[in-house]
């Protein structure tokens, strides 16, 4: 027997299950995706961002927070940062773009065993402030760094 056909028969199948469970309702998109929030995400400033995404707006300044990031940063649309943080029992990591038009670049939601580093690429509409906020037992401790743009990413 030819394997190709049974593979291609299995595939069909495969997609054809699939699309009638989407048509008749049995799976939705929202049901697959996970869940974020819509509200910080939205935000215009950088206090409401936070507030929404960690519950809080004020956050401690502290040197156990490295926030790797180009001085200058030749292209906005990718800017690559990295964040480690050595505070322990790090919960969540966000990242803060101040002159931004939604200034909530990106947060990070970690599990218990997780550890506080995350490597990611922001989008820069202009030469701004990148902070680092991690919540780590119920409290907010931020870093901060300067980031030149040449070119602008955000619609620029």
């Amino acid at each position: 027997m030819n394997q190709n056909r049974r593979v291609l028969l299995k595939g069909t199948f495969a997609a054809g299950a699939t699309g009638i469970a989407i048509s008749a309702g049995l799976l939705t998109p929202k049901a697959v995706l996970a869940a974020w929030p819509k509200a910080a995400f939205e935000a215009k400033d950088s206090k409401a961002a936070l507030e929404a995404s960690m519950g809080s707006s004020s956050a401690t300044e502290s040197a156990d927070i490295k926030l790797k990031a180009p001085d200058i940063a030749e292209n906005g649309a990718v800017v690559p940062i990295t964040v480690t943080s050595e505070i322990a029992n790090t919960e969540a990591i966000s990242v803060i773009v101040a002159e931004n038009a939604t200034p909530l670049a990106a947060t990070f939601n970690l599990g218990a065993t997780t550890s506080g580093f995350v490597s990611t690429r922001i989008k820069m509409g202009k030469t701004s402030d990148v902070t680092a906020v991690v919540k780590a037992g119920g409290k907010l401790y931020s870093t901060s760094k300067n980031v030149k743009v040449t070119i602008g990413g955000c619609g620029g």
